[in-house]
């Protein structure tokens, strides 16, 4: 459907006042009255900013979609209308984030979300879940491209033909109101709300299956969504902790959780889920407080029924140390663009030419009942056989020709959403069109004109690969890249990682029976070694470790979920301590020593050198007994 911009400020109550929290600050008839904001000047500060990228929407989508940006040299303004980053995965509402891996295969996500993971394992061994939202802040405020404007809220957005001109926002901590322009804008909000504010064509509820053949899909289309959910978190006392219910807690009886297990009390369920028939717009958005409050009277009477029912007796020493109040939303608006994924793109995949992601969590729907139906089963999940992609035609608005989206409001149907929802695969798509935008903004071309060009898309795909994506299918084939010419030995490797593989093209597993990576036993300090016939110049080289994708990893900074191979710290396989020496005619010319190292991708930039040979020696690992190595890359 085309939404109408006047119409949606209306529905989000800015027609009446009721965003503002300074009486004085009016709107008219939905529109911004900009001589209000003028003759408040004494109360709000007006900020004009100017910038490459816009992204709205702090949550795993938007922090990946700037950090992919910035660290593509595009200069980046990310919003977030909360004081943490994160959104369903920050100390604020605390779902664990989940993706790919639970195919229980090879296809942990990489790329920059790898990264906040690893760096969350090594930085968080107490297991606080504020160290998760610590570990964002650290990453985006240290990116020197990024302008990170916290608790800031989206409220208007002005355009022109199919362009969208700037956006502005309110600071309600700092009485700042800003008004930003940008070449390129990304939708990380999960609610579309930055595109709905602009009048881009979105999707809502459920589509009926004779509308694209959706065996999943509703006899009659509706406006049903699966709805929100409230976690909480419990700990074990050694002595009885009595809980006493409010009175406005819901009553519930074995009957009750016939459907519904309650197993491990110390991370809440996922299941304590409501509000998926109620109106998307007039209600979820416009009404939230009450729908918190009956998520929180579900909550308390859920642990009420733990505590006191008598058919949990372990649960007498137990005792809530956290609960949210924040609901963690699974579906709102869905944003139009050129390719709307369906059931068939997640169970029967084709390899899209412009793909740039891929998911792989089941088509898991959750039925729009939630709680106020116990009689019924929470959800229906439908396991896939393996990953498929996600094109960036479903990453970018049809409606609009700079704007962007990544999260759960993605070009997809609904049955599609049950699956691209989860936040690892909305991180993969965050990073995909950071890079992007910031790919645009070079090479001067829109997001049609990426998508719908095969040479312009390769190049895409590459620079995604070489910053540590994984796309399906796809294999380094940069021609830049100067290790690809070399000739491979090493100090010793064995049978199933031979050292060639470091340039094979392949930076992980990928299920095809091969370990594409060299391995040696760590006797001594094995090395492995790139030379050249003729001399190169060399500026940067750069080492893909293995941080054991082979792990179903569920990632959250929870002491409830560690009990699927995770490793707190650093990951036993990744070499810790290495030794980079660059040769010519055997004669030293850059030496560099690292030690600690705990992540995946590391990229060691200097000042060129001329040289023939490349030497990576490995001194330690973080107690594997193989040194493990997937890919070397060269550049000048």
């Amino acid at each position: 459907m085309k939404n109408n911009r006047r119409k949606f400020l209306k529905h989000v109550g800015l027609g009446s006042g009721l965003l503002v929290t300074n009486p004085g600050f009016a709107f008219t008839s939905g529109e911004v009255d900009l001589q209000d904001i003028k003759r408040n000047a004494d109360v709000f500060a007006k900020r004009l900013l100017k910038t490459d990228i816009l992204i709205a929407g702090g949550g795993m989508s938007g922090v990946c979609a700037a950090l992919a940006a910035a660290r593509n040299g595009a200069k980046v303004i990310l919003i977030q209308n909360r004081s943490r980053l994160g959104g369903n995965a920050s100390s604020e509402i605390r779902m664990h984030i989940s993706g790919a891996s639970t195919l229980q295969q090879v296809w942990r996500e990489t790329g920059i979300l790898e990264e906040l993971v690893l760096t969350e394992a090594v930085t968080n061994p107490q297991v606080c879940y504020e160290m998760f939202d610590y570990v964002l802040y650290d990453k985006v405020h240290s990116e020197k491209n990024i302008t990170l404007l916290l608790d800031t809220m989206l409220f208007d957005v002005e355009s022109q033909d199919d362009q969208i001109q700037l956006i502005r926002a309110y600071c309600s901590q700092t009485e700042e109101l800003y008004e930003i322009s940008a070449s390129y804008f990304a939708d990380c909000t999960g609610d579309a709300t930055l595109a709905a504010l602009a009048g881009a064509e979105f999707m809502r509820g459920r589509e009926a299956k004779s509308q694209w053949n959706e065996s999943l899909g509703q006899d009659q289309a509706d406006e049903v969504n699966m709805g929100s959910s409230l976690m909480f978190q419990a700990r074990k006392h050694d002595r009885p902790m009595p809980f006493v219910a409010p009175s406005w807690a819901r009553k519930y009886t074995f009957k009750d959780f016939m459907h519904r297990r309650i197993d491990a009390y110390d991370y809440g369920y996922w299941w304590l889920e409501l509000g998926g028939k109620v109106d998307i717009v007039k209600d979820i958005l416009n009404d939230g407080q009450r729908l918190r409050d009956e998520l929180m009277a579900v909550m308390f009477g859920v642990w009420d029924y733990i505590k006191n029912s008598g058919d949990h007796p372990d649960s007498a020493n137990w005792s809530l140390s956290w609960f949210g109040m924040i609901p963690g939303k699974r579906e709102s608006r869905r944003i139009v663009g050129d390719y709307i994924m369906i059931q068939r793109d997640i169970q029967s995949p084709q390899p899209f030419e412009d793909r740039v992601a891929y998911g792989g969590w089941p088509l898991d729907d959750h039925l729009p009942d939630g709680m106020d139906d116990t009689s019924k089963k929470p959800n229906t999940a439908i396991r896939l056989k393996g990953p498929y992609s996600i094109p960036l035609r479903s990453l970018h608005s049809k409606s609009f020709s700079n704007l962007f989206m990544a999260g759960r409001n993605v070009s997809v149907s609904h049955v599609a959403l049950s699956s691209t929802r989860v936040m690892a695969t909305c991180a993969t798509m965050g990073q995909a069109i950071g890079t992007a935008m910031a790919y645009c903004i070079s090479a001067g071309i829109g997001p049609a004109s990426l998508s719908g060009d095969k040479s312009h898309m390769q190049r895409l795909q590459q620079q995604l690969l070489r910053q540590d994506q994984a796309i399906l299918d796809v294999v380094n084939t940069d021609e830049k890249d100067l290790a690809r010419k070399a000739s491979v030995r090493a100090s010793a490797e064995t049978a199933e990682g031979k050292a060639a593989y470091v340039i094979d093209g392949y930076n992980r597993l990928v299920a095809d029976g091969k370990t594409h990576h060299w391995q040696a036993e760590m006797t001594g300090e094995p090395w492995i070694e790139l030379h050249w016939d003729t001399e190169q110049t060399l500026g940067t080289i750069e080492c893909t470790f293995d941080t054991g994708l082979h792990r179903y990893l569920r990632i959250s900074p929870s002491q409830a979920v560690l009990d699927m191979n995770q490793v707190r710290g650093p990951q036993p396989e990744t070499v810790s301590g290495y030794t980079i020496t660059v040769q010519r005619d055997g004669q030293t010319v850059h030496e560099e020593y690292i030690d600690g190292n705990y992540l995946r991708k590391r990229v060691h930039t200097f000042s060129p050198v001329t040289c023939d040979t490349v030497r990576i020696s490995v001194r330690q690992t973080h107690g594997d007994q193989l040194a493990r190595i997937f890919e070397i890359r060269c550049y000048s």
